[in-house]
């Protein structure tokens, strides 16, 4: 396929997914967002942009089984009653909607900042919408408070999303370098977090509320201690440098490994169209890079060398936004200036997390959220989404440039 075609067609390809994704199915037929990653990925290697072999290149299978190691361990604790357990927990912690806000904001980000932030979604999204009917909250302005915080909480460290762990392998920068940069920036801007939300839906978060009576949860404690210590397990390994991906699966094969559970009952709880969204993406965004269409696009914004903070910032933001963080700083590495480059690197990683908030597909965290409360019939929409996360990104992108 000629090259401008080529380019053409990958652009097509990525709007067309985009809008639905953004939309959350399609306005015209009944496609949802596993089924337009789908639909886009065999586009993608359809029309030739890319060949099958590069296509199955393109996956980062590392990612994916980190994401279905993950579910295995949700899986154990939600069927040890951990879930339940928690929410019971956090419902007699506090005694306002505000508060309840507040605790998830903070729970959430600093959790983000120790582990990556997709896994704390996959863990903290279901303990939220059961506090949440517990409660007889309004579930959207906590799962937002989930999604954002996460997002905001893991630009503090290099450990903290995919892509600040690729900024670290490929800028060779100190953790608590970069750390003492971006942590303050991450503090202030969970607190920006609580203080936009609390504004954008004050009307429901007024007043406290009561707790319904607390059912008999069937809790299994040992199942409960085993998971968690296989997460454990699975954290530490990893900040000692292990690969996540040989640790998680190792603690998920050891999960699965039992007389106490039935196999079907794990696997059920396993987010496959999560998984689905993942590989569609990978593709999708690998036909845009190997069409050229993103350095031609590159190429036209930027003339020379990127010397200027705010220009810097506003790229990633859009960037990443447009092809998600991982591909965005896999791009924007090379326009990374020769002059104090341990600078950039650090704006580079903290931007591209904080641009996650601008919109509900800015991030994967988000659209974990999203899927995951989609199950337990709670809709998020992109306008709910982009009516908080607009704000929160100007302010938490301008106290970057300042602080940086």
């Amino acid at each position: 396929m000629e090259y401008h075609i080529a380019m053409a067609v990958s652009g097509f390809i990525l709007a067309a997914v985009l809008i639905i994704f953004t939309l959350g199915k399609s306005p015209i037929f009944r496609v949802d967002r596993a089924g337009a990653a789908i639909i886009g990925a065999v586009a993608t290697v359809g029309s030739g942009v890319l060949s099958f072999e590069q296509a199955a290149a393109a996956v980062d299978y590392g990612t994916i089984i980190i994401l279905f190691s993950m579910m295995i361990v949700v899986a154990n604790l939600k069927l040890a009653g951990f879930f339940e357990l928690m929410g019971n927990a956090v419902c007699q912690q506090v005694s306002s909607k505000k508060q309840l806000l507040f605790a998830i904001i903070m729970a959430s980000g600093i959790m983000s900042a120790l582990a990556i932030n997709d896994i704390i979604c996959l863990l903290f999204t279901p303990v939220v919408l059961l506090i949440c009917r517990k409660t007889h909250c309004n579930p959207l302005p906590h799962l937002l408070g989930v999604a954002m915080a996460s997002n905001i909480g893991s630009a503090a460290t290099l450990l903290g999303n995919p892509q600040n762990i690729l900024v670290g392998s490929l800028s060779q920068l100190s953790f608590s370098s970069y750390f003492l940069t971006a942590s303050p920036v991450a503090l202030l801007g969970l607190l920006f977090t609580y203080i936009a939300i609390a504004y954008c839906y004050r009307h429901e978060l007024e007043g406290s509320y009561s707790v319904a009576p607390l059912t008999h949860a069937n809790v299994h404690m040992y199942l409960i201690v085993k998971t968690l210590l296989v997460l454990l397990f699975v954290l530490i390994a990893y900040m000692f440098g292990f690969d996540l991906a040989l640790s998680a699966s190792l603690g998920a094969a050891l999960l699965l490994i039992t007389r106490r559970v039935k196999p079907n009952k794990i696997y059920t709880s396993v987010d496959f169209n999560l998984l689905i969204i993942f590989i569609g993406l990978f593709i999708i965004v690998a036909g845009v890079e190997h069409s050229g269409l993103m350095n031609l696009v590159l190429d036209k914004l930027l003339s020379s060398e990127i010397t200027h903070m705010g220009l810097f910032a506003s790229l990633t933001l859009i960037v990443s936004n447009v092809v998600s963080n991982v591909p965005a700083v896999l791009l924007l590495k090379f326009f990374i200036p020769s002059t104090n480059p341990e600078y950039w690197w650090k704006a580079l990683a903290l931007f591209s997390t904080l641009a996650g908030n601008l919109t509900i597909t800015g991030s994967i965290a988000n659209l974990i959220v999203v899927e995951i409360a989609k199950g337990e019939h709670v809709q998020i929409t992109a306008k709910d989404y982009f009516k908080v996360g607009f704000p929160l990104t100007l302010m938490t992108t301008a106290l970057g440039i300042l602080w940086l």
